[in-house]
């Protein structure tokens, strides 16, 4: 006898929260200008194409790949300056370290913590693992309101804070001692999430290590190998002894480790890159701030600026843009501390000059 087709139903199946909730959406950016997604906007230098390929020679891809990523740990090591003291885990981008680290506590009953507004996953891996997401606000100005987390911390018992630092969709890089003031206060795991890092003026990945509720999340991401997909988590070595009980095995696949460790070896160019990019971030602040109908320029310490244009005029701009030719983010509807808000990658010269451009036309209009 069959079943009734309704007990194979997703609805039957799947928790209501889960259904809830959109999928991570990525827009199609054909034709487009890309700056949505805070991508390095430069390729590798030309010259180093064809030595990258020959690292990639005779991959073996018959073979699974290094299950540990030894080779690349020593690359992840000597380049970022990862204490000796600090264990690494490496996963499919940071998003895969948090679904881990999320997994690693669900059985927990304490929640998962985080200010908002946030990288959107923390709350969304958390929602689709059935723990419980505390959303502690801003200040309006995006900095930490370090009494709200403090209360919030002694309410809720968390697990796990994540910090993103700098925070996105903000761009914000919280004072160092706020954020050390939660870690100590923290009666479970923070986590400072760094993927802005190489824009950014200050890291806590060097105190890894010292402090068993202290980790430090990674990505090649913004670097500028986005395609790679690439992070890691360095905490002390037995968090990540049990955290490696929940990876997936061969998680890192032979072309990622290969290219990464690669591009590692010849990282003067990718750090090139990032000193091109904050300065352009500083010309694109001020040329920003210069816009009738932009209301505010948030700083920034990543490779993207957040700004506020005319009070309903959020939607209708990004909208305008688009039509122009040009992708940014419109951020405006993910938090109320949003409002009329809207994010933009720092890109090439030639693209931002674009951006402005059809900025100072829709906000005219």
């Amino acid at each position: 006898m069959s079943l009734p087709h309704e007990s194979r139903s997703p609805d039957a199946l799947m928790r209501p929260e889960v259904l809830a909730q959109s999928a991570y959406q990525v827009s199609d950016a054909t034709g487009l200008i890309k700056l949505d997604a805070m991508e390095n906007p430069h390729p590798w230098p030309g010259g180093l194409e064809d030595a990258w390929l020959e690292a990639l020679r005779d991959p073996q891809l018959n073979r699974y790949p290094d299950a540990g990523a030894r080779e690349l740990e020593k690359n992840v090591r000597a380049a970022h300056g990862v204490p000796e003291a600090a264990g690494l885990l490496f996963g499919n981008g940071s998003d895969e370290l948090i679904q881990i680290l999320i997994m690693a506590v669900a059985a927990s009953g304490r929640p998962i913590l985080a200010p908002e507004p946030t990288f959107v996953m923390y709350g969304v891996l958390a929602r689709a693992m059935g723990v419980p997401f505390v959303g502690v606000p801003l200040h309006r100005d995006f900095t930490l309101d370090l009494a709200a987390m403090h209360a919030a911390l002694a309410e809720h018992d968390p697990a796990v804070v994540f910090l993103a630092y700098p925070n996105n969709p903000t761009g914000t890089l919280d004072d160092p001692a706020a954020v050390q003031a939660i870690i100590e206060a923290n009666p479970g795991v923070t986590v400072v999430d760094e993927a802005y890092a190489p824009f950014a003026a200050h890291s806590f990945l060097p105190e890894v290590g010292q402090h068993d509720g202290l980790m430090v999340m990674r990505t090649v991401s913004k670097l500028g190998l986005a395609g790679a997909r690439l992070g890691y988590l360095a905490a002390s070595a037995g968090w990540i002894d049990a955290l490696d009980r929940l990876r997936l095995p061969y998680n890192i696949n032979t072309l990622t480790q290969r290219s990464v460790a690669f591009a590692l070896d010849h990282r003067e160019a990718l750090d090139d890159q990032a000193r091109g990019i904050i300065e352009e971030r500083g010309r694109l602040s001020e040329a920003l701030a210069a816009i009738d109908g932009v209301e505010h320029v948030f700083p920034s310490q990543a490779n993207f600026i957040l700004f506020r244009v005319r009070e309903g005029q959020g939607h209708a701009s990004f909208a305008a843009l688009r039509d122009a030719g040009i992708l940014i983010k419109d951020v405006g509807r993910a938090h109320p501390l949003l409002a009329d808000c809207l994010r933009v990658t720092v890109g090439r010269s030639d693209e931002n000059d674009a951006f402005l451009a059809a900025l100072r036309n829709a906000l005219a209009g």
